[in-house]
């Protein structure tokens, strides 16, 4: 007996510290984590073609409400960026090799240029030679002598019903200086779209070159995301809605606390856990849309409490199915199975979420969560195998047993899982490639709004279905 007990605690804490590990790991990744504060802390260039850049950032973007220069009520010379959409830089600074440096006299004047260029998604062909004909991005002496564009920057096609856009700030090293500070510097937004930042150089002498410093993007109403804006007042509406549930449920649980039965506190944690995730991810966007930074110990809780509820949520609909409290007692030999399920289910969605809220704040930045997105892929399938292979065991012996009852309530149960699974299964389909790449190669950034509040919704409902 003692030694099953030790085997036991042996197992358990093998279990334990996988998960530890993960937990630690990836709070020492964002340690520091900024939301629409974009910092480089000296970052290297990519070469493309015939030029180097480095990705400074990619937001949706509203249109600014006010577009007449305002000043701030404090100051007669500050201006006032309210109810405007923004990028602005920070500042930011270039620092090319000594040997580069070195190369020059202290001086010449204009010994190396970097430039910032700001574009919207639609005007991405406008950058580099496509619209010439062309493979190169880099203005050559060929292209120069025609008239197209200027030798030795990047080649720019702005567009005519956007004046100014795509949008270049250039920045030139002096002398034998080591580092090139931007100035000071904000970009208004006046329509609508997903806007996307690139630092570039043309000249191959500077390869080697690392940027620091930090941008801010703002839109009219605060500094959340264009797709992370409508979700706060989602969350503040999924907060009113839990309180309801919750206040209806309570009744219900004092009316009949004679029949309560180990289910029914189960749910109750249910519900009390999405009131709290609800809430704290309230006051977390509403925190992050005020400062432009995320808090990371209220994201933490946010996220743990997502995924516990979504955890236990999974486990509640498998032990219905299987039948728990209604034609068996315990679960028998089947409990380890269900809780390990369980564990390893919560250390996936717990990384998941992680990355997802703490990690790159770009739109766009999906594809490093690839591989944390299959293990819960995969596991929500294992648990929609599971419930309903239970389930089809659970209405099998109710219908043996000739209890009516039971067996239509089941049956019930049985169907309206059946169609938030396939309401899930079908928008998955409409999102997946080419349907989903296709939306943001056209840069339906508020679409993606939809897609979150959309399974929101279907698992909302998969919980009002146990309830």
């Amino acid at each position: 007996m003692l030694q099953d007990m030790k085997q036991r605690q042996f197992r358990r804490g093998r279990i334990k510290i996988p998960m530890f590990v993960v937990c630690v790991g990836l709070l020492l990744c964002f340690s520091n984590v900024n939301a629409s504060i974009h910092e480089y802390r000296m970052e290297a260039f990519s070469p493309k073609s015939d030029a180097f850049f480095f990705h400074g950032g990619s937001e949706g973007l509203y249109a600014s409400k006010l577009h007449e220069p305002t000043t701030d009520a404090s100051s007669e010379t500050k201006p006032s960026f309210k109810g405007k959409s923004i990028i602005s830089f920070d500042p930011v600074t270039f620092v090319r090799p000594k040997e580069t440096a070195k190369s020059h006299h202290q001086m010449q004047q204009n010994t190396g240029l970097v430039e910032a260029i700001i574009l919207e998604v639609k005007d991405r062909a406008r950058v580099g030679g496509s619209s010439l004909k062309s493979d190169a991005i880099c203005c050559n002496k060929q292209l120069a002598d025609q008239g197209s564009c200027n030798q030795g920057e990047v080649i720019i096609q702005h567009n005519p019903n956007n004046l100014g856009w795509p949008k270049r700030i250039k920045t030139f090293f002096q002398g034998d200086n080591e580092e090139a500070k931007m100035d000071v510097e904000t970009v208004e937004i006046n329509s609508t779209g997903m806007y996307y930042l690139y630092f570039m150089f043309c000249d191959p002498q500077l390869k080697g070159t690392l940027i620091k410093g930090r941008t801010v993007w703002k839109n009219p109403n605060g500094y959340l995301p264009g797709k992370m804006a409508p979700l706060m007042t989602f969350y503040g509406l999924m907060s009113l809605a839990y309180l309801v549930l919750g206040l209806a449920w309570f009744l219900r649980f004092v009316q009949f606390w004679k029949d309560i039965i180990h289910l029914h506190y189960h749910i109750t944690l249910v519900i009390a856990l999405g009131m709290c995730e609800m809430a704290v991810w309230y006051f977390e966007y509403s925190n992050f849309n005020s400062t432009g930074t995320r808090p990371m110990g209220i994201t933490l809780w946010a996220v743990t409490f997502g995924s516990v509820k979504k955890t236990l949520s999974r486990l509640l609909l498998l032990v219905v199915s299987m039948g728990f409290g209604v034609v068996r007692p315990t679960l028998g030999g089947l409990t380890s199975k269900v809780v390990l399920l369980g564990l390893i289910y919560f250390i996936a969605t717990e990384a998941l979420e992680l990355v997802e809220h703490l990690g790159n704040i770009n739109d766009f930045s999906g594809k490093a969560k690839l591989v944390l997105v299959l293990p819960v892929a995969f596991l929500d399938a294992c648990f929609i195998l599971w419930i309903f292979s239970s389930l089809s065991k659970t209405l099998e012996k109710l219908q043996m047993r000739r209890n009516l009852a039971k067996l239509e309530l089941y049956r019930k149960f049985t169907n309206a899982l059946a169609v938030s699974v396939l309401l899930s299964i079908a928008w998955i389909g409409f999102e997946s490639p080419p349907m989903h790449s296709m939306g943001k190669e056209d840069g339906n950034w508020q679409a993606l709004f939809v897609e979150m509040t959309f399974l929101q919704d279907v698992f909302q409902m998969k919980q009002k279905i146990k309830v």
